[in-house]
């Protein structure tokens, strides 16, 4: 188990990096823009990004998750990487327990690790594509994350929170494989 959350610690904490990067593009006139979330413009999709990272990181402190929305802020530019900061803490000295309660469902911290880094890998990826900036996501990070979506992302995880699949080429980057993945791209 220790190996495993040792290596769902690693690969979050690459992905806040990589978030870190993305976000720090991020200006008040740009909240508008439109993002690669069909729905949402930029400030929605750091509202959003700010609440997953605010659930990681209870799922680190505090051994649960609280699926209530945190309420809205002004400074959503700073509340966000704030949050990205204060996550990265959390799991980097070690999360409070090896199973997490989300809602009534227990999942192990490694499992909860691996989602996060994939959604806020992916959500970074967004924050950068609607910045007009696009950051590839680094080789060794989207093939390790791709391995994880596979297994954590069903087709029952499709509607309202993923697009269906994209084809890709056979020899396509680990990036471009993960953003098709999640339907993106």
């Amino acid at each position: 188990m220790m190996d495993a959350l040792a290596a769902g610690v690693a690969v979050l904490e690459r992905s806040i990096s990589y978030a870190l990067g993305s976000l720090a593009l991020v200006t008040p006139p740009l909240l508008i823009r439109p993002t690669p979330c069909r729905r949402w413009d930029l400030r929605d999709l750091l509202h959003h990004f700010g609440d997953s990272m605010a659930a990681l990181h209870e799922a680190a402190a505090y051994g649960e998750v609280d699926l209530t929305p945190a309420p809205d802020g002004n400074a959503v530019i700073e509340e966000t990487r704030g949050r990205a900061v204060r996550l990265l803490g959390a799991w980097t000295n070690g999360p409070r327990a090896p199973t997490v309660r989300v809602a009534a469902a227990p999942l192990t911290a490694p499992v909860i690790a691996g989602a996060g880094a994939i959604e806020i890998t992916v959500h970074g990826w967004d924050v950068a594509e609607a910045c007009g900036s696009p950051r590839p996501i680094p080789p060794d990070l989207a093939d390790e994350l791709l391995d994880l979506a596979v297994l954590l992302i069903g087709p029952g995880d499709r509607s309202g929170r993923f697009a269906r699949p994209r084809a890709v080429a056979a020899d396509a980057s680990p990036a471009t494989r993960l953003l098709a993945f999640v339907g993106r791209g």
